[in-house]
């Protein structure tokens, strides 16, 4: 009776330990990624990215992409994507180290794992290439991207309203007019 006793009082302390550690693990990677489906929002936020690339347009976090897809876009400054952009060695190095750092490939969130898994080794140049985003959107009609007030897949914060601190909840989201 004793043993079963210790037995039963041991395997509820093993399970409320194990239940308290994956709490915690979870509230941690909520708070590592900003939010309730793994958002990275924490990994989100680099002043020289920002001034870099966030003048032009939505500067977008790093684990939306692979590593590989960084790189080369990091490699191709000088015609990117029609623009020649003066970046200095230096410069170049810090958003590499940023942006490659914290490239989906190399993140534990959940939309970084799922990204991840449909790309099959590709390394897209756009986030509007990347096969989980474009299958993510399927259900909307291509004049909904062709909106002015949208302009295209790839200008996020134009229906996420929260997509600047890297949270793509459905619930929030507003497609304008």
């Amino acid at each position: 009776m004793r043993r079963k006793y210790f037995l039963g009082t041991g395997l509820a302390l093993i399970l409320a330990v194990a239940s308290t550690a994956l709490l915690i693990a979870d509230d941690d990677e909520r708070r590592e990624h900003g939010g309730k489906e793994g958002h990275h929002a924490m990994a989100t936020f680099n002043q020289g990215y920002e001034d870099a690339c966030g003048d032009c347009h939505f500067a977008y976090q790093p684990w939306l992409l692979p590593a590989r897809s960084w790189e080369v876009i990091l490699a191709g400054l000088d015609d990117h994507y029609g623009n020649a952009l003066p970046v200095s060695d230096e410069e170049r190095n810090a958003l590499a180290g940023y942006l490659t750092g914290n490239a989906a490939d190399r993140s534990a969130g959940k939309r970084s794992r799922k990204i991840m898994r449909d790309l099959g080794g590709e390394a897209p140049l756009r986030v509007s290439e990347v096969p989980y985003i474009r299958h993510k959107h399927h259900e909307l009609d291509a004049a909904v991207f062709a909106r002015p007030s949208i302009g295209g897949l790839g200008n996020c914060p134009a229906c996420h309203v929260t997509a600047a601190q890297g949270d793509y909840d459905d619930d929030n989201v507003s497609i304008p007019r």
